[in-house]
């Protein structure tokens, strides 16, 4: 009978379907962190332009963006020599990809010069091909610098034009989760976050499942979906179901983003030993449909992992909609109103503004107007301030004029006590948030240090008791005690 069996010589070495690539110094990383972690049937791949990085990475696939151009000394925070190089390096890309690849994973960390200007580049390329490709980046922590977070942002709207899927982490997320951290523990997080994103999409069609769910249910819920937002969590015990899906809609990955209103929703359901029961697949999905709403598509499988015993894992992708909490650039400082004077063939002073940069013309206004400039307080501080130019029945002069031996106008300025009083403050006081909200506060007899004589309390009294009458002598005396005074009235 084994005589008639057919051998089938299946290579060992066969190239999976699905490839991770990490891209700059914090994808490769990340990529790297994956690659000691372990995720079932997942090539690794990492890319960059600092040649002393990619000789310390375990990773056996590497590809040198640049070679020529930055000659192995990185992109120097400059996102544009970070494109150039991943351009000069296509052919070598393009080799990488073209063994049979149907999924890539590109990771970068947003912000330096490498990720920020190389990643874009890779996806154009994986996407040409007509392979599946899902970014999955993180935005800087704030304490790294405004422009590493505007590079960042210029540089995930650039990635967003070149992948099916776009997975956006906020790392300062992480900050407001787990507190404060040391340095290497912060980035470690994230190295872990976008491992738990590339491993739980993955192992979704690479382990094998009793309801299964293959590489084409992934494609369907990932293919030109753009900004996609994903969770997993875990759960034990009696109320495990529950639990998972629960943590799974927290999780970091998600930067508190409601998946309320997305299209599609892929749902992996992981049991270990004690396998997952009907009703708690039944508890799983029916929360998810409440909190997606019933016109969403839900894609679900379940598969057993026997290192996790009694604990569930769900892993849940949403897609179809914009996220909601990306960080945003910070506005640009308007431009400055610089006053001008001029002085008339008189010799009176008159004052003049002029707009610097874009100028317009505007009508004068009968009477007299004044113009005053002041510059703009902190995002912070939004407390509503008044502006009060003397009292209000002064009468007005018809021409507003200056003479040099003028002294400036003193303008009075008022902020809105908590009672809902005026104060009286001085301009520099609106700068300092403390001296504000002192201001506001704190009382004035308080604030000038001025004190008052002690009073007495209001049960006390200055009746005296005492009362003058004779000895036995005929001689005065005074008593401590007048007998005809009584503390209880009848």
């Amino acid at each position: 009978m084994t005589e008639d069996l057919i051998n089938f010589d299946i290579p060992s070495n066969q190239t999976s379907i699905i490839k991770v690539i990490g891209v700059g110094g914090g994808g490769s990383n990340a990529v790297n962190y994956m690659y000691n972690l372990g995720i079932k049937d997942v090539n690794f791949v990492v890319c960059n332009t600092d040649a002393q990085a990619l000789a310390n990475s375990p990773v056996p696939t590497r590809v040198q963006l640049g070679s020529s151009l930055t000659e192995g000394r990185g992109a120097g925070n400059k996102p544009e020599r970070g494109r150039q190089a991943a351009i000069e390096s296509i052919n070598d890309l393009t080799r990488v990809l073209d063994d049979g690849t149907k999924m890539v994973f590109i990771t970068a960390g947003m912000g330096g010069g490498t990720g920020t200007g190389a990643a874009p580049v890779i996806a154009k390329v994986a996407k040409d091909m007509g392979i599946l490709t899902v970014g999955i980046v993180t935005i800087p922590f704030k304490w790294e610098g405004h422009l590493r977070i505007n590079q960042a942002i210029e540089g995930i709207s650039e990635m967003e034009k070149h992948v099916d899927s776009l997975l956006v982490i906020n790392n300062e997320r992480l900050r407001e989760m787990y507190g404060d951290l040391k340095v290497s523990v912060a980035f470690s997080k994230a190295d872990n976050v976008l491992a738990t994103a590339a491993k739980g999409i993955a192992e979704i069609i690479t382990v094998h499942g009793y309801v299964n769910v293959d590489f084409a249910d992934v494609e369907t819920v990932m293919k030109d979906s753009g900004v996609a937002i994903m969770g997993s969590g875990a759960g034990s015990g009696e109320h495990r179901a529950i639990d998972a899906i629960e943590a799974a809609l927290e999780s970091p990955l998600l930067n508190n983003n409601n998946i309320k209103g997305a299209g599609n929703i892929l749902l992996n359901i992981t049991s270990g030993v004690d396998e997952i029961t009907m009703d708690e697949v039944g508890i799983i999905t029916d929360y998810v449909q409440n909190k997606v709403g019933r016109s969403a598509s839900i894609i679900w499988g379940t598969g057993i992992d026997s290192r996790l015993k009694d604990e569930v894992v769900v892993t849940i992708i949403a897609t179809g909609f914009a996220s909601g909490n990306m960080e945003e650039k910070k506005p640009e400082k308007p431009q400055k109103k610089v006053m001008r004077l001029e002085i008339d063939d008189e010799g009176n002073l008159h004052k003049a503004f002029d707009l610097v940069g874009e100028t317009f013309d505007e009508e004068e206004e009968e009477g007299n107007a004044r113009v005053v400039t002041f510059n703009n307080f902190e995002e912070e501080t939004r407390r509503k301030v008044e502006l009060l130019y003397g009292s209000d029945d002064e009468e007005e002069d018809e021409d507003d004029i200056f003479n040099l031996s003028d002294e400036p106008e003193e303008i009075s300025l008022f902020v809105r006590g908590s009672d809902g009083s005026r104060i009286k403050v001085d301009a520099d006081d609106l700068y300092d948030e403390g001296r504000l909200d002192e201001i506001e506060n704190v009382p004035a007899y308080k604030r000038r240090n001025v004190s008052f004589t002690q009073t007495s309390k209001s049960t006390e009294t200055k009746v005296s008791r005492f009362s003058i009458s004779k000895d036995g002598t005929g001689k005065p005396k005074i008593g401590p005690n007048n007998r005809f005074l009584h503390d209880n009235v009848d």
